[in-house]
Protein backbone atom coordinates (compact mmCIF):
# COMPACT_ATOMS: atom_id res chain seq x y z
CA UNK A 1 0.00 0.00 0.00
CA UNK A 2 1.86 3.15 -1.23
CA UNK A 3 0.41 5.50 1.29
CA UNK A 4 2.67 7.68 2.83
CA UNK A 5 1.04 10.39 5.85
CA UNK A 6 3.63 11.97 8.34
CA UNK A 7 3.78 10.20 11.78
CA UNK A 8 5.87 12.25 13.80
CA UNK A 9 7.40 15.99 14.54
CA UNK A 10 10.65 16.91 14.25
CA UNK A 11 10.27 20.67 15.88
CA UNK A 12 9.69 18.65 19.70
CA UNK A 13 6.47 20.99 19.48
CA UNK A 14 3.63 19.00 21.64
CA UNK A 15 0.48 18.70 19.49
CA UNK A 16 -2.52 18.97 20.42
CA UNK A 17 -5.15 16.03 19.93
CA UNK A 18 -7.15 17.94 17.10
CA UNK A 19 -3.66 18.03 15.02
CA UNK A 20 -3.35 14.30 15.36
CA UNK A 21 -6.58 13.79 14.43
CA UNK A 22 -6.09 15.71 11.10
CA UNK A 23 -3.42 13.44 10.15
CA UNK A 24 -5.54 10.35 10.91
CA UNK A 25 -8.49 11.63 8.94
CA UNK A 26 -6.28 12.68 5.84
CA UNK A 27 -4.48 9.23 5.76
CA UNK A 28 -8.73 7.75 6.60
CA UNK A 29 -9.51 9.39 3.24
CA UNK A 30 -6.48 8.01 1.20
CA UNK A 31 -7.15 4.84 2.48
CA UNK A 32 -10.75 4.58 1.88
CA UNK A 33 -9.78 6.09 -2.01
CA UNK A 34 -7.35 3.51 -2.39
CA UNK A 35 -9.24 0.51 -0.96
CA UNK A 36 -12.05 1.84 -3.93
CA UNK A 37 -9.27 1.52 -6.86
CA UNK A 38 -8.02 -2.07 -5.60
CA UNK A 39 -11.60 -3.07 -5.24
CA UNK A 40 -12.39 -1.80 -8.54
CA UNK A 41 -9.40 -3.34 -10.04
CA UNK A 42 -11.06 -6.71 -8.25
CA UNK A 43 -14.04 -5.88 -10.45
CA UNK A 44 -16.55 -4.77 -7.84
CA UNK A 45 -18.53 -2.41 -9.32
CA UNK A 46 -18.07 0.71 -6.99
CA UNK A 47 -19.78 3.47 -9.46
CA UNK A 48 -18.98 7.54 -8.80
CA UNK A 49 -22.11 8.68 -6.83
CA UNK A 50 -24.01 7.39 -3.75
CA UNK A 51 -22.10 4.31 -3.81
CA UNK A 52 -18.92 5.52 -4.06
CA UNK A 53 -20.10 8.26 -1.33
CA UNK A 54 -21.42 5.20 0.99
CA UNK A 55 -18.35 3.32 1.10
CA UNK A 56 -16.03 6.24 1.82
CA UNK A 57 -18.13 6.73 4.52
CA UNK A 58 -18.45 3.30 5.52
CA UNK A 59 -14.44 3.31 4.99
CA UNK A 60 -13.60 5.98 7.09
CA UNK A 61 -16.30 5.28 9.98
CA UNK A 62 -14.73 1.92 10.54
CA UNK A 63 -11.14 3.64 10.88
CA UNK A 64 -12.45 6.26 13.25
CA UNK A 65 -13.86 3.87 15.58
CA UNK A 66 -10.36 1.35 15.46
CA UNK A 67 -8.55 4.58 16.32
CA UNK A 68 -10.86 5.04 19.09
CA UNK A 69 -9.73 1.59 20.62
CA UNK A 70 -6.10 2.78 19.70
CA UNK A 71 -6.33 5.99 21.73
CA UNK A 72 -8.22 4.15 24.50
CA UNK A 73 -4.73 1.79 24.68
CA UNK A 74 -2.50 4.97 24.76
CA UNK A 75 -4.35 8.04 26.02
CA UNK A 76 -5.82 9.13 29.38
CA UNK A 77 -9.33 9.37 29.05
CA UNK A 78 -10.07 12.97 28.45
CA UNK A 79 -7.48 12.95 25.70
CA UNK A 80 -9.35 10.26 24.07
CA UNK A 81 -12.59 11.82 24.22
CA UNK A 82 -10.60 14.86 22.84
CA UNK A 83 -9.31 13.01 19.99
CA UNK A 84 -11.82 10.49 19.46
CA UNK A 85 -14.49 14.07 19.09
CA UNK A 86 -11.64 15.88 16.79
CA UNK A 87 -11.17 12.86 14.85
CA UNK A 88 -15.00 12.19 14.11
CA UNK A 89 -15.46 16.01 13.05
CA UNK A 90 -11.84 16.18 11.02
CA UNK A 91 -13.31 13.59 8.79
CA UNK A 92 -17.31 15.11 9.22
CA UNK A 93 -15.35 18.05 7.37
CA UNK A 94 -13.60 16.10 4.84
CA UNK A 95 -16.31 14.39 3.22
CA UNK A 96 -18.29 17.34 3.12
CA UNK A 97 -15.28 19.94 1.35
CA UNK A 98 -15.52 16.77 -0.87
CA UNK A 99 -19.16 16.44 -1.81
CA UNK A 100 -18.91 17.69 -5.02
CA UNK A 101 -16.69 14.62 -5.68
CA UNK A 102 -18.75 12.47 -4.33
CA UNK A 103 -22.08 13.60 -5.06
CA UNK A 104 -24.10 16.34 -6.82
CA UNK A 105 -27.15 18.40 -5.70
CA UNK A 106 -26.77 18.30 -2.18
CA UNK A 107 -27.68 20.24 0.57
CA UNK A 108 -24.50 22.32 2.33
CA UNK A 109 -23.78 20.55 5.34
CA UNK A 110 -26.35 17.52 4.35
CA UNK A 111 -23.09 15.11 4.08
CA UNK A 112 -21.08 16.65 7.11
CA UNK A 113 -24.09 15.29 8.88
CA UNK A 114 -24.62 12.24 7.52
CA UNK A 115 -21.37 11.11 8.49
CA UNK A 116 -21.69 11.99 11.85
CA UNK A 117 -25.20 10.20 12.30
CA UNK A 118 -23.32 6.87 10.78
CA UNK A 119 -20.12 7.61 13.13
CA UNK A 120 -23.05 7.99 16.16
CA UNK A 121 -24.78 4.56 14.64
CA UNK A 122 -21.99 2.19 13.95
CA UNK A 123 -20.70 3.10 17.16
CA UNK A 124 -22.85 0.94 19.39
CA UNK A 125 -22.27 -2.17 16.51
CA UNK A 126 -18.68 -1.91 16.78
CA UNK A 127 -18.84 -1.65 20.55
CA UNK A 128 -20.08 -5.11 20.69
CA UNK A 129 -16.79 -6.33 19.19
CA UNK A 130 -13.05 -6.40 20.53
CA UNK A 131 -10.14 -4.82 19.49
CA UNK A 132 -6.64 -6.13 20.66
CA UNK A 133 -2.91 -5.15 20.23
CA UNK A 134 -3.27 -7.31 16.84
CA UNK A 135 -6.37 -5.05 15.90
CA UNK A 136 -9.87 -5.64 15.48
CA UNK A 137 -11.41 -9.17 15.84
CA UNK A 138 -13.66 -11.42 13.94
CA UNK A 139 -16.41 -9.94 14.58
CA UNK A 140 -15.31 -5.82 14.23
CA UNK A 141 -14.36 -7.17 11.02
CA UNK A 142 -17.14 -8.93 10.05
CA UNK A 143 -19.33 -6.21 11.10
CA UNK A 144 -17.51 -3.61 8.77
CA UNK A 145 -17.88 -6.31 5.87
CA UNK A 146 -21.64 -6.64 6.74
CA UNK A 147 -21.75 -2.51 6.03
CA UNK A 148 -19.74 -2.45 3.08
CA UNK A 149 -21.85 -5.55 1.60
CA UNK A 150 -25.05 -3.13 1.53
CA UNK A 151 -22.62 -0.40 -0.59
CA UNK A 152 -21.89 -2.94 -3.42
CA UNK A 153 -24.61 -4.32 -6.39
CA UNK A 154 -26.03 -7.83 -5.02
CA UNK A 155 -23.60 -9.50 -7.38
CA UNK A 156 -20.68 -8.16 -5.56
CA UNK A 157 -22.00 -9.14 -2.18
CA UNK A 158 -21.32 -12.30 -1.57
CA UNK A 159 -17.20 -12.39 -2.67
CA UNK A 160 -16.75 -8.82 -0.88
CA UNK A 161 -17.18 -10.45 2.37
CA UNK A 162 -13.85 -11.85 2.11
CA UNK A 163 -12.30 -9.21 0.23
CA UNK A 164 -12.67 -6.54 2.90
CA UNK A 165 -12.03 -9.25 6.05
CA UNK A 166 -9.11 -10.81 4.87
CA UNK A 167 -7.75 -7.67 2.38
CA UNK A 168 -9.07 -4.15 3.22
CA UNK A 169 -9.86 -4.29 6.47
CA UNK A 170 -6.17 -5.44 7.73
CA UNK A 171 -4.12 -3.37 5.26
CA UNK A 172 -6.29 -0.44 6.57
CA UNK A 173 -5.45 -1.07 10.01
CA UNK A 174 -2.09 -1.53 9.42
CA UNK A 175 -1.24 1.75 8.16
CA UNK A 176 -3.66 3.21 10.74
CA UNK A 177 -1.64 1.40 13.96
CA UNK A 178 1.86 2.35 12.56
CA UNK A 179 0.61 5.72 11.85
CA UNK A 180 -1.10 6.09 15.54
CA UNK A 181 2.23 4.40 16.61
CA UNK A 182 4.15 7.32 15.36
CA UNK A 183 1.74 9.78 16.80
CA UNK A 184 1.05 8.92 20.08
CA UNK A 185 4.27 6.87 21.01
CA UNK A 186 2.75 4.43 23.10
CA UNK A 187 4.10 2.26 26.03
CA UNK A 188 4.90 -1.22 26.32
CA UNK A 189 1.48 -2.04 28.40
CA UNK A 190 -1.52 -2.24 26.12
CA UNK A 191 -4.63 -2.72 28.48
CA UNK A 192 -7.96 -4.14 26.92
CA UNK A 193 -9.53 -1.76 24.90
CA UNK A 194 -12.74 -0.41 26.47
CA UNK A 195 -15.97 -1.03 24.29
CA UNK A 196 -17.87 1.70 23.08
CA UNK A 197 -16.70 5.13 21.27
CA UNK A 198 -17.94 9.07 22.48
CA UNK A 199 -20.69 10.39 20.53
CA UNK A 200 -20.27 13.00 18.37
CA UNK A 201 -22.78 16.26 18.47
CA UNK A 202 -23.23 17.38 15.16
Amino acid sequence: MAIRIRSTFHDGRARSMAELAGVIALLAWKLAIDSIKRMREAEYDIDLGSAYFDFVCEFMVFLAHAADRVAYRELVAEQRGEFTTALAQRMAAAIEDNRDMLLVDVTPGQCRRHFLDLFNRRGAEYADHGYAADGPDFGFRRCFAACLQEVLPEKDRLWAVDQVMEIESPEAVKALEKTLAGLFHPQAATPRARRGSPVVAD
